[in-house]
């Protein structure tokens, strides 16, 4: 059964490492290029014009080498893998008509702000409702209307708050992960550390699974997650999906994920975390994204209260260019920070497990 997560991580680096490039000759044929701030950092300016949009290829190839795995192995798709994957493609396209709106229109700030929102919003709530949905033989639905860390804990809070709770993850990670996609390669290499993350979460909560509560040595400290392994089948495909992306994307990169990427990227971080009841643990594997939003918070706050900047630019990666830091100095340095938080994060994972046993 493993062999799927093999599959699935190997089908989607080799879909983005050959159809990238592909998709590179035929955005910059058509002229889709990228949009560039002049009130950024000014080595940003030569960057002008690189094609853009290149989450059609991660996310193509996401969803490719997901069924791909399933027709090779023989297994059904599930329920929460599917409910991942629409998450990931839905919020995928309201930037996709957000970036063709940018350069198509000539238009800099894409959708309109309403639309944009109205967009993530209906994707949102229907993932949450559908999340609800779907129990399996032991009563099991993909989310749960408990909060959770490393597994559910506490009261019920209701399908309503829960629908609230779960939009609330699913717009702060998408444009958690859309404020962080400023340098080369930066957002896809953190994504794939996260990625890599919850492959493992998915495995290890595979293994010790409530629904094999008899051959556990201790049933006490078990999982109830409704599809953990094909979970890790769509974290494996992501990961390699972003991997084969970022050969093109690092520094000096040959394309940009835009919108289309950083919010389906997002999406897709916060329905694993939601259907592997790991919903508060991200705010700790996904650090970096965290703390790249927090940059701007504290910078707009400080800003309309004492007309004072904390920072030199806000996001926070364009502060540190902005003191003389290279940019792929950056970019390592902040994969560097994100690596960090992955391993305490699964080193906590496991130590609430530990606990438990």
């Amino acid at each position: 059964m493993m062999n799927q997560i093999l599959f699935a991580g190997v089908i989607g680096l080799f879909l983005t490492l050959i159809g990238t490039p592909l998709l590179i000759k035929l955005l910059a044929r058509k002229g889709y290029g990228q949009y560039i701030r002049d009130d950024g950092p000014r080595e940003h300016h030569a960057k002008r014009g690189t094609p853009t949009m290149g989450g059609i290829a991660f996310i193509m190839a996401t969803i490719a080498a997901y069924f791909l795995s399933k027709v090779i192995t023989g297994k059904p798709p599930t329920f929460s893998g599917l409910l991942v994957l629409g998450l990931m493609g839905g919020m995928g396209l309201v930037g996709f008509l957000d970036d063709y709106i940018k350069i198509v229109k000539r238009r800099s700030l894409g959708l309109r702000a309403k639309a944009k929102m109205a967009g993530q919003l209906t994707v949102g709530i229907a993932f949450a409702v559908l999340s609800l949905q779907f129990a399996d033989n032991r009563g099991n639905t993909p989310a749960s209307t408990k909060l959770s860390f490393v597994q559910d804990f506490g009261w019920t809070i209701g399908p309503v708050l829960f629908v609230v709770w779960a939009l609330f993850m699913i717009l702060a990670m998408s444009n958690g992960v859309n404020l962080t996609d400023g340098l080369d390669g930066l957002a896809t290499g953190a994504s794939v550390l996260v990625f890599g993350a919850y492959t493992f979460i998915g495995v290890w909560q595979f293994q010790e699974s409530c629904a094999n509560a008899q051959s556990l040595t201790n049933p006490s400290a078990c999982y109830e997650v409704r599809d953990p392994l094909d979970l890790a089948v769509v974290s494996s495909a992501l990961m390699g999906a972003c991997l084969g992306f970022l050969w093109w994307n690092t520094s000096p990169a040959k394309i940009f994920m835009g919108d289309t990427g950083s919010l389906a990227l997002g999406g897709a971080l916060a329905g694993l975390a939601i259907c592997s009841r790991t919903e508060l643990l991200l705010a700790l594997l996904g650090g970096l994204f965290v703390l790249i939003t927090m940059s701007v918070v504290i910078q707009v706050g400080s800003f309309r209260m004492t007309g004072k900047r904390v920072f030199r630019m806000a996001p926070l990666q364009h502060h540190f260019e902005l003191k003389g830091w290279s940019e792929v100095l950056v970019v390592v340095r902040f994969w560097i920070i994100q690596g960090i938080c992955v391993i305490v994060g699964l080193g906590i994972f496991y130590a609430g497990w530990a606990a438990d046993k």
